[in-house]
């Protein structure tokens, strides 16, 4: 149990860091955009060059994301294989309880 709650907060950090990086390309990106409708020439490679760079990192920080999720990937899939009544029990837990809470709302 402490390798779950030890997991949680780095997933969350993870997920912090991957949006706010994917929304830092997106800003530049759309800044880059809007610089290069009136150029042409060697004004345009130079800004190809540079979108190219972006989506290259973009690309090494998606990268890292799928190797940082493979360890918690796998520990799920090893719990739930090592437990499928635990799992069931959960899953249905959770289902009821949900039902319970949507049918109060009606």
């Amino acid at each position: 149990m402490a390798r779950k709650n030890a997991a949680v907060p780095d997933s969350d950090q993870i997920k912090d860091q991957v949006f706010s990086e994917l929304q830092a390309l997106i800003e530049e990106s759309e800044r880059l955009l809007n610089d290069s409708a009136a150029l042409v020439g060697e004004e345009a490679e130079t800004l190809r060059t540079q979108i190219s760079l972006k989506l290259r990192q973009a690309r090494e920080a998606a990268g890292n994301l799928r190797d940082k999720a493979k360890p918690m990937v796998a520990a799920t899939q090893d719990y739930i294989g090592g437990h499928p009544w635990q799992t069931v029990a959960l899953s249905a837990g959770v289902g009821l309880v949900v039902g319970l809470l949507l049918g109060r709302r009606d």
